[in-house]
């Protein structure tokens, strides 16, 4: 049997990454929803802690903090 030539190679290699793209794709997709199930699950539990206290608020860089 004879080896396949350059266009075989390169065409087996698209072919083997397009099919890994894909998994990953696929992957990720799953793990956002999961994390999205996990962030509405947790806004509606009663012992969860409020959203704002869960963030920080950042250094105020404005020049006017006073708002004029």
């Amino acid at each position: 049997m004879a080896k396949p030539g350059k266009a075989e190679k390169w065409a087996a290699r698209t072919a083997r990454l397009s099919a890994a793209l894909r998994q990953n794709l696929k992957k990720r997709r799953q793990q956002a929803k999961q994390r999205q199930l996990a962030r509405h699950g947790a806004a509606h539990d009663e012992t969860a802690a409020p959203e704002h206290a869960l963030t920080a608020p950042g250094p105020d860089f404005r020049r006017n903090r006073d708002g004029n």
